[in-house]
This record gives structure tokens, sequence and C-alpha cells, in this order.
């Protein structure tokens, strides 16, 4: 393995915070610029927390390509590197198995067994070693310290606009379309259900407009999305994804679709009948369609702007 110039966290959003990083170990690199992070999440292993990601490690890889990282290393978390000492992790894992000449961390950072190990004496044990480590501070903004957390709880609240403003992108997720029950397409509303994967961050439930990207494609078409469980088709039914295009006829059906939730329009509502529920469909996509439009048109302004 060449030498490596290591930013190390969870990286889980990539905010301001999170960059300023990154930016330490991209440039004036002594190495091959590296983020590094554990999977599963620490928590998961130590206390059976479920910890849902923000961003996969698929999409992290991408993200962090155009801020100049090489590589992403997942360090394998379990009970034996949670019991490795401070002392241990920087000298074996950091220094000898990712040859680490150069090093970059939160003020938060915490490591090794019982989490002892903080950032200073991460700097004072891999120095000894001739390799240089840089303390980042916490960076605030209007409404306090920039995190993860804040990211996750905007999503939950369905606030898409103050999650894209702390990561700085729009937030996605990307799922593969699979067999329903084809209630939609008999009430006049076809929809894709679509299989997301488990790990991943999804925001409250409630009815979207969005935009969706099928495979990978440039084009973008403006949706409506239900996220949740069904409550007037089956009560019982678990929590799902559903994506209706707007005025298209396209046939989904093994395709993998990139969501882009833009606006939550309502919650969930249980409706008497299905014809109720098609009515108010109705009403979402006309208002769906108004909400991007004017999304779009203000993401011209600003463009022009600048």
């Amino acid at each position: 393995m060449l030498p490596t110039s290591l930013a190390l966290g969870s990286f889980d959003g990539l905010h301001a915070g999170h960059l300023s990083v990154i930016e330490k170990i991209t440039k004036d690199t002594k190495g091959v610029p590296t983020v590094v992070s554990f999977w599963p999440h620490p928590r998961e292993i130590l206390y059976g927390e479920a910890r849902l990601r923000i961003d996969l490690p698929s999409e992290k890889t991408f993200l962090l390509e155009p801020f100049g990282v090489k590589q992403l290393v997942l360090i394998p978390f379990d009970r034996s590197l949670a019991a490795l000492k401070a002392e241990d992790f920087v000298m074996e894992m950091l220094l000898k198995t990712l040859k680490a000449r150069q090093i970059a961390v939160g003020a938060n950072f915490r490591f090794g067994r019982n989490r002892e190990g903080d950032a200073i004496q991460l700097k004072e044990l891999a120095e000894r070693k001739g390799v240089e480590v840089s303390v980042l501070p916490i960076i605030n903004d209007s409404n306090g310290r920039m995190s993860s957390s804040r990211i996750r709880l905007a999503l939950q609240k369905g606030l898409l606009n103050e999650a894209k403003k702390l990561m700085g992108r729009a937030y996605k997720f990307s799922g593969k379309v699979v067999s329903g029950k084809g209630i939609g397409r008999k009430i006049g509303w076809p929809t894709a259900n679509l299989s997301v994967d488990g790990r991943k961050f999804l925001p409250g439930l409630g009815v979207y407009a969005a935009w969706a990207w099928i495979n990978d494609q440039k084009t973008k078409f403006p949706s409506v999305m239900n996220l949740g469980p069904q409550p007037t088709v089956d009560p019982n039914a678990p929590s799902a994804v559903e994506i209706h295009l707007l005025n298209q006829q396209i046939d989904l059906r093994e395709c993998e679709l990139t969501i882009e939730p833009v606006e939550r329009l309502r919650g969930q509502k249980r409706f008497k009948d299905l014809d109720e529920l098609s009515c108010q469909i109705a009403l979402d996509a006309e208002l769906a369609n108004t909400q991007l439009k004017t999304y779009e048109q203000q993401i011209e302004i600003s463009t022009d702007k600048h």
C-alpha cells in the first residue's frame, strides 16, 4: 500500500465540517488522499442500535471524488477492534496498516477502547513517529454546530431545503423497481414500488414532490412520492416507497430509480374508499407539478445572479 494522507471520521452527510477535514488531506498532500470510516457504525456493534446512513458507502465514494479523495477505506468494526487500546489503534491500524503520513480529524474525534483516545492524544502519538496531525475546529452556523444529527432531524421533519443547505447538495436515494399490488394502476395512478437499501436514512413519512431519474440517465422526471404505509389500501402493510411519474407512460419494471424529494406536500391520511384516494392523488400531482416548476425557476434565477 502506498503512503496515505488520512481523513478520519464518519463523514455522514458530508457537511461543511467534514469538508474542512477532507480539504486538509487533499491540498499539500503527503500521500494518497484517503477517507477512513468504520463499517458498520460502532454503536450498532456495541449497543445494538440501528444506525441508518445519510450516505451509503457506494454513494459516498461518488460524492468524495470531486473533492480530490482517491480512496475510501471502511475499517470493519467488531468487538476485537472495539477492545483495541488507543495507542495500538494509531500504531497498528493507522501507521502500520494504512501507512499514514498525514492525518486530519475534527476536534471531537474519539477512538480506541471505551473511546479513551481523543484528537489531542492522536496528535501526540502520531507526531512521535513524524506523522503530521491536523485537528480541525468544529464549524458552526447561525443555528449551532454543523452535524449529521441536524441533517437527519431536518430529513425526519421533511425539511428538504434545510437538509440541502446543511449538506450543500440535494438529498437523494435510489432503489430498484419491484412488483406491487397494482392498486395504483387500477385507480388511474400507476406507481413504481421501490426496494431501497434498509441501511439508508429516509425522510419522514408523507407525500412529496420529487424528481426521478431512470437508470442513471440525465433526464429527470417530475414525480409525486408516497413514503410510508398504505392506510387506505392495506393498513397492515409495511412502510413502502411509491413513485408516480407525472404525465408519463414508461415501463419501469426492473429499472433503478434515483429520487430527489423536493418538498413534503402532506402527511399520510386514511380515505374512506379508493375513489376518494384517487381524487386526493390528483390534487397531490397537481401541487407537486406546481412546486417542482417553482423550484426550477428559483434555481434558474439563482444561477443567473451568479
